[in-house]
């Protein structure tokens, strides 16, 4: 054996790495348990909040809940699907950073409850920051349906930039979107104004 084969290849991490537990001034983002099925049903049965997803069907149910967190509460997928809590542990909404087709994906709801009071910038922007410590030269997708310009907005204050546009199927909807296309580039992430 020569020294040539001994010599550990270096390996560039493909993923972030387990999900921390990561705390804000007002939220606690967290893993999720099998417990929040409830919250998370009682959110996208409303659909307010559906017709903004793309893979989210209507109706939606505890079941869906369930068959959605069992592979993410098992721990074997490189994705990071964080719980917005508050600080009574109270299920409100989901960050999630997404390994799809070889790229990162960033995808974001929140209990129509919630809705106007910061709380999305303040759990998408500590999830981005976590993120992009972990995986500094990985890029970010995301996009937002043409039809929710304050989805959109949040994307553009933490330094997103529109990429392109597209048509894509709602499950809720049941039918194609216009679908505004953006991207985060390598330390490009903004702090957002927390309104």
């Amino acid at each position: 054996m020569n020294a040539i084969s001994l010599q550990r290849p270096r390996s560039q991490s493909m993923t972030p790495g387990p999900l921390p537990v990561i705390t804000t001034d007002r939220l606690v983002l967290r893993p999720h348990r099998l417990s929040d099925a409830d919250a998370i049903a009682d959110t996208l049965s409303d659909f307010a909040v559906t017709r903004m997803l793309a893979r989210v069907p209507a109706p939606y149910d505890r079941q869906d809940a369930l068959d959605w967190l069992v592979p993410v509460t098992a721990g074997g997928m490189a994705d990071w699907q964080f719980a917005i809590t508050t600080g009574d542990d109270a299920h409100i909404g989901v960050v999630a950073i997404e390994l799809r087709h070889g790229l990162w994906h960033l995808g974001y709801w929140l209990n129509r409850f919630y809705w106007r009071r910061g709380y999305m910038s303040e759990a998408v922007s500590a999830v981005l920051e976590r993120f992009s410590r972990r995986m500094p030269e990985t890029m970010v997708h995301s996009g937002v349906f043409a039809d929710n310009p304050a989805s959109l907005k949040l994307q553009e204050r933490l330094g997103f930039r529109m990429t392109g546009c597209s048509e894509i199927y709602s499950f809720a909807r049941n039918t194609m979107v216009t679908h505004v296309e953006t991207m985060l580039k390598p330390g490009a992430l903004q702090q957002a104004r927390i309104a």
